[in-house]
């Protein structure tokens, strides 16, 4: 299994608007692979607020066909030149391999 996590760090009052963003069905649910999205909020932001997206991918190569998908390469053409919105802070992107999952007592 391989972990994005993009972690969104925005002035207050603006949470809801990177939420409402990452919450929205769109292509990228769509593609074979894909386990899950999971889109949060830290309760303990002060000064700021923070989004923290994960996406979890059954594999490696899931997320590279994935990243050389027509549809994947044409949304950052469009979007190429765009200034990220004011309240945007700072964005940061990392990738995970998971090396154990650990159920729970009464996990599924």
């Amino acid at each position: 299994m391989l972990i994005q996590t993009r972690t969104i760090v925005v002035q207050k009052g603006n949470v809801d608007k990177v939420v409402e963003r990452f919450s929205r069905e769109g292509i990228l649910d769509e593609r074979e692979g894909l386990i899950d999205i999971t889109v949060m909020t830290n309760k303990r932001s002060k000064e700021t607020e923070e989004v923290v997206v994960i996406i979890r991918w059954e594999s490696e190569e899931a997320w590279k066909n994935w990243e050389k998908s027509p549809e994947h390469i044409q949304g950052h053409r469009d979007s190429k030149g765009q200034t990220p919105p004011d309240y945007v802070i700072s964005t940061t992107v990392n990738m995970y391999n998971v090396n154990k999952v650990r159920k729970g007592k009464f996990g599924q």
